[in-house]
């Protein structure tokens, strides 16, 4: 577009702000997974996330052209400025919630992407291309998670039920098309995420059989953080994720 639509930043931050806050998530993970082969899986995992918000906010603060790059979106907003789904920013839990939720929003991610990957935005189709293939990992991954410990030891069958009970309500969300994002979809920069939900659907029942797990029928869908309207945990998650850069401002490294 030779003039950017004012809501791309909105868009672009709704993207980029489930990532960070998902990747900042599992980095909690560094050090403390059950085993040793899961620590150095979910950090990598954690620093593609990271990763792919980092190229997404670039472009943002490029877009917005207000002089704020990645680094000042990333550690200078308020939480009431993060655009990202409720699911992302939920305390950690056990592993069985860490893999569940990285199953729901990683195979959401893989079908984001996967659309994305035909914007017409030059620059949004480049950067989902390269995050489709490390979703892909990611969602592989978590599946194959889910499906041992569903179908394994009757406490992690357990915990995993429990972990999908927990979150299914925040799976909605994910869906919800943001009204404001209307003429970009029109214009094929953005994707109608209420479109993906059919063949994520088909996909998670897929693997809650194979797991022998259930999802929860007719549960209330929370919504919000879209609009900026987060629960607590994620001021907390901030206050920890912004410390440093809040203390130093302007320092380089």
């Amino acid at each position: 577009m030779s003039s950017p639509h004012p809501a791309l930043v909105p868009a672009l931050l709704r993207i980029a702000d489930d990532r960070l806050i998902l990747g900042h998530r599992t980095s909690e993970w560094c050090g403390h997974a059950p085993i040793l082969e899961e620590d150095i899986a979910l950090a990598n995992i954690a620093l593609d996330l990271i990763g792919q918000a980092n190229l997404v906010l670039q472009y943002a603060g490029t877009v917005e052209g207000a002089g704020r790059d990645e680094d000042t979106l990333a550690f200078f907003r308020e939480a009431i400025e993060f655009r990202n789904a409720l699911l992302c920013e939920l305390p950690k839990g056990d592993f069985g919630v860490t893999i569940v939720r990285h199953f729901f929003h990683g195979l959401y991610s893989v079908l984001q992407w996967d659309a994305l990957t035909r914007s017409t935005d030059q620059t949004l189709s480049g950067i989902a291309a390269k995050a489709l293939k490390e979703s892909r990992y990611h969602v592989r991954h978590a599946g194959e998670w889910v499906i041992r410990l569903g179908d394994g030891t009757e406490e992690s069958h357990r915990r995993a039920q429990e972990a999908v009970d927990a979150l299914w309500p925040y799976t909605g969300e994910l869906f919800m098309q943001p009204a404001d994002e209307a003429e970009l979809v029109g214009a094929g920069v953005a994707t109608d995420v209420s479109l993906l939900e059919p063949s994520w659907r088909t996909q998670v029942d897929e693997v809650m059989r194979r797991a022998t797990l259930r999802v929860p029928d007719g549960v209330w869908m929370q919504r919000g953080g879209r609009d900026g309207r987060h629960t607590e945990h994620l001021g907390h998650l901030l206050a920890e994720m912004q410390i440093v850069a809040r203390s130093h401002p302007g320092a380089q490294w």
